[in-house]
């Protein structure tokens, strides 16, 4: 009878401190938001007004979006703080020590939280890979057209491999008219050089959704001679298209899981390979993000779970101590992996690591 009045008081304690968690996750982020919102209005408010956007426009299309973003910014460091706030305040109340006392192991307590920080990781990941690169889609696109200048493709003497046989050349383009000068493609067959066209001009046509080349030449080349063929204009597809010369501002926030990957087998296909470290360190750290949600809320409980003489005060700043140092981690280790320093993967699972290392052995030395 003991034993079955004690699991259910576990049970209720289960509840307790799952509900706390929770609901003080949600309203931490909310607050988090509601500044976070209030500032970037202070900021781009003279540009909503210039552009006279209305109040629909602003929220909607804009803040709706951006509040996405921000939330799967945040969702780690706000649980890792939730974590703290909520069991250094238990342990102020000495409820931790009556739960322990009650019969509760440590082991035990932690129960709860990782069902809630769990509930949190898997939510956080399907918006990470699906919903918030759709937001962010809506989000960029606003603020290119409203908050940022305009984009103006301003690169010189363009290469780009199409696929595994065909180059394109072009000198300039202009992605506002959509016209490239001084265009040339090659297909290569057995490192031979077997065909070659270059033009003049080549305007992409927006209603037959083709390339319009004028003033062309196309070079075939045998194994003894060369055949020319000219041509006053023609219309064609090929492996290139205009969005190849918008702005890449933030592309990499904007394409789902799936999008990552079929972007990534595309350029490797066109041999742009060494500039994807920011897409792969992109996509791992997607993975790794719901990780670090239950590495950290298992450091935030062991950090906050004993009561001190300073009180739940330095505990919480003890807490966002370690958030800094997080967000330190994060931030270096995925600028390195970025550029090139780092494995991607090492890059966007680094943090984890180490973090993980520092919660196990903070669990070994505290008191059971």
């Amino acid at each position: 009878m003991d034993s079955k009045n004690q699991t259910t008081r576990v049970k209720i304690l289960d509840k307790y401190i799952l509900k706390k968690f929770l609901t003080t996750y949600v309203f931490v982020v909310l607050v988090i938001l509601a500044v976070i919102c209030a500032i970037d209005y202070s900021e781009k408010s003279d540009d909503f007004i210039k552009h006279s956007l209305t109040f629909k426009q602003i929220v909607v299309e804009y803040y709706s979006n951006f509040i996405m973003h921000i939330i799967g910014l945040i969702t780690p460091l706000m649980v890792f703080i939730t974590t703290v706030f909520v069991t250094s305040r238990m342990a102020g109340r000495t409820e931790i020590i009556a739960m322990l006392s009650g019969g509760m192991s440590y082991l035990r307590l932690f129960v709860p939280y990782m069902i809630g920080a769990s509930i949190i990781a898997i939510f956080s990941f399907y918006l990470n890979g699906w919903v918030i690169p759709r937001a962010n889609k809506i989000k960029i696109a606003f603020e290119t057209a409203y908050v940022k200048k305009p984009f103006s493709f301003d690169e010189r003497n363009v290469h780009s491999k199409i696929d595994s046989n065909t180059y394109v050349y072009l000198q300039s383009y202009n992605n506002n008219t959509f016209n490239g000068r001084k265009f040339t493609i090659e297909r290569i067959e057995n490192r031979k050089l077997v065909e070659k066209l270059s033009a003049e001009n080549i305007t992409w046509d927006t209603l037959k959704q083709t390339w319009h080349i004028d003033d062309y030449k196309i070079h075939t080349f045998f194994a003894e001679r060369e055949l020319i063929l000219k041509g006053k204009d023609m219309d064609t597809l090929m492996g290139l298209l205009p969005k190849d010369f918008e702005s890449k501002y933030r592309y990499n926030e904007t394409l789902t899981l799936p999008e990552i990957d079929e972007y990534i087998a595309e350029q490797k296909a066109r041999g742009t390979a060494l500039e994807l470290g920011i897409y792969y360190v992109e996509k791992y750290q997607r993975y790794a993000s719901p990780f670090a949600i239950i590495i950290l809320t298992l450091m935030g409980v062991v950090v906050s779970s004993k009561k001190t003489r300073q009180g739940t005060s330095f505990n919480i700043a003890l807490g966002f101590v370690l958030a800094f140092v997080f967000i330190l981690f994060v931030v270096v280790a995925r600028s390195l992996g970025q550029s090139g320093a780092l494995d991607p993967r090492v890059g966007a699972w680094i943090p984890n690591i180490i973090f993980g290392i520092v919660a196990i052995y903070l669990y070994w030395r505290a008191p059971k």
